[in-house]
């Protein structure tokens, strides 16, 4: 279970469908070539951003995962559009046999900024009922009343408890580290 989101009054709200969570997910393996890369993603996100406690917490559902949207793919430097039997494959392996969205439906997010810095979070994942840490840099701009926050960095499927899909006995494979870009806009 996902706790509820706890914001101040100051806070600025995580505006769904201006904001974005993109996942690179890259094969892997001797067969790598018969497989695709994909992009996963979503603009469903809940949450804020409080720049007076220097923290954000956002959340999202597994199941609003988007699969390989063509802009994203060419924005992630994917040069090909799988097919849409290979779309719903992955989609079906993802949700199922990988991410078990069903038991865990939620990602949870909750951060805060190094101290004596606006470039970096402190982030705290959990996904897959596992909680991680990891160093996030961040680009951080106010525009009036929105604040527009972006960044990329890796994670690892394994330091969630998550083992990568492969087929053929590893010969073609997802590879464990996934690239996460994010670019998110909050108002008051």
């Amino acid at each position: 279970m996902i706790p509820a989101l706890q914001a101040s009054q100051s806070a600025h709200r995580i505006v769904a469908g201006d904001s974005l969570v993109a996942i690179t997910v890259r094969r892997g393996g001797p067969l790598a070539r018969m497989g695709h890369d994909h992009v996963v993603a979503t603009r469903q996100l809940e949450g804020f951003v409080d720049l007076d406690q220097g923290r954000t917490e956002l959340r999202f559902r597994l199941d609003q995962l988007t699969v390989d949207e063509a802009a994203l793919r060419k924005e992630a430097g994917l040069d090909t559009q799988p097919s849409l039997d290979a779309i719903d494959g992955t989609r079906r392996n993802m949700f199922s046999k990988v991410l078990q969205a069903q038991a865990h439906p939620w990602v949870l997010v909750r951060a805060a900024f190094e101290a004596g810095t606006k470039d970096r979070l402190r982030a705290e994942i959990t996904l897959h009922g596992v909680t991680r840490e990891y160093k996030v840099p961040l680009h951080l701009r106010e525009e009036g009343a929105t604040v527009l926050a972006s960044g990329t960095f890796t994670v690892r499927q394994t330091d969630f408890g998550i083992t990568p899909f492969a087929v053929f006995g590893g010969a073609l494979a997802v590879k464990d580290e996934l690239e996460l870009r994010f670019a998110i806009s909050a108002r008051r």
